[in-house]
């Protein structure tokens, strides 16, 4: 069943969205964007009579109660965008009530589903080399299915349009769907876009296909650049990975980020690449400074011979040339991570040499998708988001869907 043939008129429907939105010190909302996307879903929901259960995570308060994380702190916010009163429910799995009374137009929003511990389905205070760890998880799960259970009962149709947890199988993500028919659970608006955005990506590539991968570490993105090099044409490996892949082949990086114990898999990567015929764009100078610090004294100087005491913070102009060279032409174009410490000012150069050939090349006629959550941070940071062609809501949803990993959320609906 898809949102759009769906008539919701009488029926309660059970939404998840992704409200874990930051706050600042006094629990306001300093970036709405995620209430923002999800409002084209709960809208349809309630312009065609139906009445909202809205449940969402916030933060990680590993299975216990804190005020601090309270989506209490979200209400009026929520209720302001949607223009409607917003009823809450201080325990998500004691709302039967609160739900079973709400009439059409009318919208309950349930407390952070992570306080119970049975959301992630993880035992709590449980170290997994414990020889006990198998059972409590194996109950765990059972307890999961229970609460899962319980989240069902509140309403008649379960819809999922939280992306940025997709690939999580949680009580409220994956495990709620199975109390479902196929003809009473969907995809939102915002996760149908987020599908067809991947889709593209890598079902209907149009070629030069240009990924960048940024990110202080090869080793967190290592499964994502293997899976890439048998789609791309052009590999930009940027970021603090550059002085990993300097150091492998012999450069002095003084105080550069650098993962030591991954200069072979940084040659590896670098032998594949030739192999397979894919153009791998590695940083050839950099913007250095002498300390960790937006006002720090800076030069220009080559990957391959930092000097000690002085570390590498940004794309060089020659590699931001290369950067461009490679973007430009794209029909297809990947971007998750930055090239530099963008949130110092100071170091936003390579980023923005990268964005602005992602928006040239959108202009062009190329489909650009940016996500990853520093990525996004840094395309909002320039104010060109709305000049490329997709912006993600998912960090790590987003990369194991590209890995081409099957998302529990997705799954647990579309099967």
């Amino acid at each position: 069943m898809t949102i759009d043939k769906f008539n919701f008129a009488g029926k309660k429907a059970l939404v998840r969205v992704d409200f874990n939105v930051p706050l600042d010190d006094n629990g306001h909302i300093t970036d709405d964007t995620r209430i923002r996307g999800a409002l084209p879903t709960l809208k349809k929901i309630l312009n065609d009579g139906g009445s909202l259960i809205i449940m969402s995570h916030m933060g990680k308060p590993k299975g216990k109660v804190n005020a601090k994380l309270s989506l209490s702190q979200i209400k009026d916010a929520v209720a302001k965008a949607l223009g409607t009163e917003v009823k809450f429910a201080a325990d998500s799995a004691d709302a039967s009530e609160a739900a079973a009374t709400l009439r059409p137009g009318e919208v309950l929003l349930l407390e952070n589903l992570r306080f119970h511990p049975e959301e992630e389905g993880k035992p709590v205070g449980i170290d997994k080399a414990d020889p006990t760890y198998d059972e409590a998880k194996k109950a765990m799960k059972s307890l999961q299915k229970e609460f899962a259970k319980k989240l069902a009962s509140y309403a008649d149709v379960y819809v999922n349009d939280a992306f940025g947890t997709a690939h999580r199988r949680h009580a409220s993500t994956a495990v709620v769907a199975d109390y479902f028919d196929a003809d009473h659970k969907m995809l939102g608006y915002l996760m149908e876009k987020e599908v067809k955005a991947v889709d593209n990506i890598l079902s209907d590539i149009k070629r030069p296909f240009t990924a960048i991968m940024g990110g202080s570490k090869v080793s967190t993105k290592i499964g994502i650049i293997e899976n890439l090099m048998d789609k791309v044409d052009n590999l930009i490996l940027c970021g603090g990975m550059t002085y990993t892949f300097a150091k492998a082949q012999g450069g002095n990086v003084g105080n550069s980020i650098c993962e030591n114990d991954k200069l072979d898999l940084a040659l590896d990567i670098m032998k594949k690449a030739k192999e397979k015929g894919v153009n791998l764009v590695l940083g050839i100078d950099c913007v250095a400074a002498d300390a960790f610090s937006n006002d720090a004294n800076t030069q220009i100087c080559s990957v391959m011979d930092i000097p000690e005491g002085w570390e590498g913070l940004d794309a060089g102009p020659e590699t931001r040339k290369l950067f461009t060279q490679a973007i430009e032409p794209s029909k297809t174009i990947l971007w998750n991570g930055p090239a530099g410490v963008f949130e110092f000012d100071n170091f936003t150069a390579g980023s923005r040499a990268i964005a602005d050939a992602i928006v040239k090349a959108t202009k062009d006629g190329a489909f650009s998708l940016v996500g990853g959550g520093d990525s996004v941070a840094c395309i909002n940071k320039f104010g060109l988001a709305d000049e490329v062609s997709y912006v993600s809501t998912g960090g790590g949803a987003l990369l194991e869907a590209i890995e081409g990993k099957v998302l529990p959320g997705i799954a647990a609906i579309k099967g």
